[in-house]
């Protein structure tokens, strides 16, 4: 196994994860990666009541928001590539959506299992599909779309 079949293959925390990616509470969905290996992330969100997104989404049965799952799913899509060493100092921005279908709604409680295969990545523009499940129950699947810049190019 190389060194970064190895990297690769790590389990992640969250203080990991905030090594490849930007986000930040409350925007970090992302708890722990339970597999990473080239093309394809798999992890979790524990889902809290404490989620400030549910003050607002239907307190008296609160439901997470799917754009929420989604970019979870967005999260994990692109970290087996932020992971890599030539990506290192880039960023994945989340820049499209295809085929994204919601088939069960995610409670305060659940455990979010997240899956994320890649499909291509081609001069820093890549694709993957995503799967989200809540005790074995597919949530929401759908084709996510990234691009891998410099921060200096965002603006």
């Amino acid at each position: 196994m190389t060194a970064e079949e190895n990297k690769l293959s790590q389990i992640l925390t969250v203080q990991d994860i905030k090594n490849f990616i930007p986000h930040r509470y409350p925007f970090l969905l992302v708890d722990r990666i339970t597999e990473a290996r080239d093309g394809f992330v798999k992890g979790y969100k524990n889902v809290s009541i404490n989620e400030p997104f549910f003050q607002g989404h239907f307190p008296d049965v609160p439901i997470m928001p799917g754009v929420l799952i989604v970019e979870a799913l967005a999260q994990i899509a692109c970290l087996s590539e932020m992971m890599k060493e030539e990506n290192k100092g880039l960023i994945g921005v989340f820049v499209g959506m295809d085929k994204v279908k919601f088939k069960k709604p995610v409670f305060p409680g659940d455990k979010l299992d997240l899956e994320a295969s890649l499909l291509w990545v081609r001069r820093g523009v890549g694709k993957c599909k995503g799967l989200a499940f809540v005790d074995g129950q597919l949530c929401c699947s759908g084709e996510l779309a990234f691009a891998l810049i410099k921060k200096e190019e965002i603006k």
